[in-house]
């Protein structure tokens, strides 16, 4: 009997981990009705922050390409390896919970509509900045993601925009080395 291929069906990847991210914040907001947690509202500060009754605050917002830009006004540090692993883009909406150590945890809870646009890999001698210019756009992106994919000067990159177009960051998907 040869060898014969057997065609496995695709898997959209992305749409299989957003579902299991979902399911998690399902399971974790039950594990917490269980263990008695609550949510009431920050009366000090912002009506649009959160808190635990566990200490833990929760903030929404909405990434900017480099931060997330809070629905209380302000601005939080998204970490880059994050940004870039996940593959967030700008107008994506997190949510951040700040625990009582301190420690920033967020999740992507509204993604974008995104297109994928290729481009050139450069550097922006004047800011020291990486930048994929498609289509005469340049959009920035993040060090961390061309330093993980061994991008140089001059390769084609793969990236994430807005659906709508209007972005200054792009998100890298691929770097296709020259």
């Amino acid at each position: 009997m040869e060898d014969e291929k057997i065609e496995q069906p695709q898997i959209d990847v992305a749409r299989v981990k957003q579902q299991l991210i979902s399911m998690k914040d399902q399971i974790d907001g039950i594990v917490k009705l269980l263990q008695g947690s609550q949510t009431r509202l920050i009366s000090s500060t912002s009506p649009n922050a959160k808190i635990l009754d566990t200490g833990e605050r929760i903030i929404e917002g909405v990434f900017d390409g480099q931060t997330m830009i809070g629905d209380d006004e302000g601005e939080y540090h998204v970490a880059p390896n994050y940004s870039s692993k996940s593959k967030l883009v700008e107008g994506d909406r997190l949510k951040l919970t700040i625990t009582n150590n301190g420690s920033f945890l967020y999740k992507q809870i509204a993604p974008v509509e995104r297109i994928q646009v290729v481009g050139e890999l450069t550097r922006d001698d004047d800011t020291n900045q990486w930048v994929v210019v498609s289509e005469g756009k340049p959009y920035k992106i993040l060090s961390a993601s061309v330093t993980f994919h061994k991008g140089k000067s001059g390769d084609d990159v793969t990236i994430l925009i807005p659906k709508d177009g209007v972005a200054t960051w792009g998100a890298v998907e691929n770097i296709i080395p020259k």
